[in-house]
């Protein structure tokens, strides 16, 4: 049986991201993402609904993320699903969250960002770091991955 995990999300971050290195000397980043959704309701009432996720972000990307993403950014994550299970005094527990594997930076300069970015900085496979507003997020990672399904601004559907 095929099976496909993908997942895009826009929203704002709901909190700074806080840069960390595992023992193997990987950044990773977790983020939360608020997603808003609005809807009208069978009786003709608009209706927002706010969903909130945790997002974490490996390598480069959580590198990223760390310099440049601040609390109410909005950003664009491309990604995987991930359930987290652990259990705790006996409890079972569980957790969904998305890996992100690409990270677009929107909105103009000086918006919610340290020290203004520019509006879109999205990577681009090939392009080094630094070369115009790319900064190099869609690099590969040693992260275990769904897989990718190449980078740039051609796989926004919008």
């Amino acid at each position: 049986m095929a099976s496909y995990n993908r997942v895009v999300l826009l929203g704002n971050v709901t909190r700074d991201p806080e840069l960390r290195y595992i023992s193997s000397g990987t950044a990773v980043t977790d983020i939360g993402l608020a997603v808003n959704d609005r809807r009208k309701t069978p009786s003709g009432e608009w209706v927002e609904e706010t969903t909130f996720v945790d997002v974490t972000l490996w390598g480069r990307t959580a590198e990223v993320a760390g310099e440049y993403v601040t609390k109410g950014a909005p950003i664009l994550i491309e990604g995987r699903l991930k359930l987290d299970t652990w259990e705790k005094d006996g409890k079972k527990n569980s957790k969904l969250r998305v890996v992100g594997e690409k990270m677009q930076l929107l909105g103009s300069r000086g918006e919610g960002g340290k020290g203004g970015r520019p509006r879109v900085a999205a990577g681009r496979p090939g392009a080094a770091p630094g070369e115009g507003e790319d900064y190099g997020v869609d690099q590969s990672y040693d992260v275990p991955s769904a897989g990718s399904t190449g980078g740039g601004d051609d796989d926004i559907p919008f």
